[in-house]
């Protein structure tokens, strides 16, 4: 064991056991009909709560998958599971046609990633940390270090202890780390959480030209906006159940219109004007007027608006389409969900 490598710590598990395990694996070229992911009726129970409940997820190889939920919705359990760091109480969960029960740690074979935050020798350079991690893994890992680097925008910086690195530059460190490998599979729990926001635009950038190549990618988020620019679909998750399955372009299809939020001098008036107005949906809410429509029809009903000597006091958009209903599909109850939106996707097998 080289003298500066010390046990690391338990956080640093799970980066460990998904791109150090056996030789020489696939490159991204080597594509088939399999699917990189595939689980159904996947559960796991702790005690009395059930963290994942039955749900069924196929993700396809070269997409880039995004499971999406708020925290504690039961995403990293799942990623857990896929990793082999928790076992499920029910369910098959495949990787590559893979399983744990049968083929124990091979299922890790051509993947990598890491779960919640990469953790690293805060003493050591991010260069010798690769170094270190690669000849754990042997095969020629070691030769392609400076190529990493190169492909996470860390190359200049890789003499400088980590210790010293910003959480941006640790997360990309972690990508450079799982991609010594040459992974088929690229899993990635909240890559963009916890950066500013140069840091979650580069994450995202990285992420679309890891993409590009071939690779697959299956990450966690609760950031609608984040899975919606880089995902192609998306598993919506809500207290360990799934909200939605289906591509991101349907889920766009089902969207409400944004709302233009309104405030002028005479609220009540404003409404009854918009009840006159065909092609508008306005409804008051939280002491402003919510308005929905074209943006032609918008336009037309604030310029009555002050031709009827209305005043506006503020006009701001609020929450983006898709954020609102990823909003909807967590937060409301089941029942206020239409069916055709939870299950929009699985005829194409997401």
């Amino acid at each position: 064991m080289p003298k500066d490598l010390a046990p690391l710590s338990r956080s640093g598990a799970a980066l460990l056991s998904s791109s150090l395990l056996h030789g020489a694996l696939p490159t991204v070229t080597d594509v088939t009909n399999t699917l990189a992911v595939q689980a159904e009726g996947l559960t796991k129970r702790y005690g009395e709560l059930t963290a994942v409940d039955a749900i069924s997820v196929q993700v396809a190889q070269g997409e880039v998958y995004g499971m999406l939920g708020p925290n504690g919705a039961g995403k990293t359990t799942f990623l857990r599971m896929l990793f082999g760091l928790i076992r499920p109480d029910a369910g098959v969960l495949e990787v590559f046609g893979r399983s744990w029960d049968r083929d124990g740690t091979a299922t890790l074979d051509g993947v990598a990633g890491f779960i919640e935050s990469p953790r690293f020798y805060p003493y050591l350079s991010g260069k010798r940390n690769l170094q270190l991690l690669a000849g754990l893994d042997g095969g020629d890992a070691g030769t392609r270090i400076s190529e990493v680097l190169d492909i996470v925008d860390l190359t200049g910086r890789e003499s400088e202890k980590v210790a010293g690195y910003s959480f941006g530059m640790r997360q990309r460190l972690g990508v450079a780390a799982s991609l010594l490998r040459e992974p088929r599979l690229l899993v990635l729990d909240e890559p963009a959480n916890g950066l500013d926001p140069a840091g979650i635009r580069d994450m995202r950038a990285l992420v679309q030209r890891l993409a590009s190549s071939g690779l697959t990618v299956l990450l966690s988020s609760h950031d609608m906006d984040e899975v919606e620019q880089i995902c192609d679909n998306v598993t919506i998750m809500k207290q360990g159940s799934v909200a939605y399955h289906g591509t991101i372009a349907r889920l766009r299809e089902q969207a409400p219109p944004q709302a233009h939020l309104l405030r002028t001098s005479d609220d009540p008036a404003a409404l009854e004007l918009a009840r006159q107005r065909p092609g508008l949906a306005v409804t008051a809410t939280d002491g402003q007027l919510a308005v929905r429509g074209t943006q032609a029809a918008v336009d037309l009903y604030v310029t009555t608006l002050v031709r009827a000597g209305l005043s506006l006091r503020s006009l701001t958009l609020g929450e983006a389409p898709l954020e609102a209903l990823f909003f909807m599909l967590t937060e409301s109850s089941t029942d206020a969900v239409p069916d055709a939106l939870i299950h929009g996707g699985q005829e194409a097998g997401r």
